[in-house]
C-alpha cells in the first residue's frame, strides 16, 4: 500500500474581513484566526467575529487569539463566537492555562517566543503537561505579542511528541524552507499575506498555500 503524503496544516490568522474568509477557505487552509486584543491592528469586536464566524463552512476550524485574558473574559466571546480552540498567546502560566480550559471547556494550544536564553524543551513541556494541544512557537519581541513580522532561527526547532507549529516572519517565499527545515505539523501566518495590516491580500494567500504545498510534498 501506498504511503499516504504527510501534509503540514496552515492557519491564517488576524482575519477581520468577510472577503478574507472566502479566499482562505478557497485555498484549503485549515485554520481561521480572530484576535481578541484591543492593542493588535488585527483585533476584532465580538460582533464582528460573530458575523464572520457564520461564514466559515465545517471543517475549518475557528481559532480564538487571546493575550492575558480571564476566562470570563474569553467565555464572554464564547457565548457569542463558535469557537474550536483557544490560542493563549500571553503570559499565562500552565495552571493559568488548565483553569481557562476548565472553566471554557476548549481545548487550548500555547503560544511561546522563543527567546535567545529559553530552555524551549522544557516550556513546552511545562505546557504540554498542562494539557496543552498544541505549542507555537514564535519569534521573541521585547513588547509585541505577535505579528511581529520576524522570524527565529529554525534549527532550534525540536522534535517532540506534541504538535508544533511554527509561526514569526513567514511569507510565501519562505514557508516551503521553513516546512523543509523544521517538519513543523502546522505552519501560522498573519503578517506575511497582507497588503496592510489586518487587510490580507487574496494572492498572497494562495501563493502562501502554494509554499505550504510544496514544502509538506519534501517531507
Amino acid at each position: 500500500m501506498q504511503q499516504i503524503q504527510r501534509r503540514t496544516r496552515a492557519k491564517i490568522c488576524g482575519i477581520t474581513r468577510a472577503q478574507d474568509i472566502q479566499s482562505v477557505v478557497e485555498v484549503g487552509a485549515d485554520a481561521i484566526g480572530f484576535v481578541f486584543f484591543p492593542p493588535s491592528p488585527r483585533h476584532v469586536s465580538i460582533e464582528q467575529a460573530q458575523a464572520l464566524a457564520k461564514l466559515v463552512p465545517p471543517y475549518v476550524q475557528l481559532v480564538g487569539l487571546f493575550v492575558n485574558a480571564s476566562a470570563e473574559e474569553i467565555q464572554s466571546v464564547l457565548d457569542s463566537v463558535p469557537l474550536d480552540v483557544l490560542q493563549l498567546h500571553g503570559d499565562e502560566s500552565p495552571e493559568q492555562c488548565q483553569q481557562i480550559a476548565a472553566q471554557c471547556k476548549r481545548r487550548w494550544y500555547k503560544a511561546i517566543q522563543v527567546k535567545p536564553d529559553l530552555d524551549v524543551v522544557a516550556e513546552i513541556q511545562r505546557y504540554q503537561a498542562a494539557g496543552a494541544s498544541a505549542i507555537l512557537l514564535d519569534a521573541w519581541h521585547p513588547e509585541l505579542k505577535g505579528g511581529t513580522g520576524h522570524s527565529f532561527d529554525w534549527n532550534q526547532f525540536p522534535q517532540l511528541d506534541i504538535p508544533l507549529i511554527l509561526a514569526g516572519g513567514l511569507t510565501p517565499e519562505n514557508v516551503s524552507e521553513a516546512i523543509d527545515v523544521t517538519a513543523a505539523f502546522a505552519v501560522d501566518v498573519s503578517g506575511g499575506v497582507e497588503s496592510a495590516k489586518g487587510i490580507k491580500d487574496q494572492q498572497l494567500i494562495e501563493k502562501f498555500m502554494q509554499g505550504v504545498q510544496c514544502g509538506s510534498a519534501k517531507l
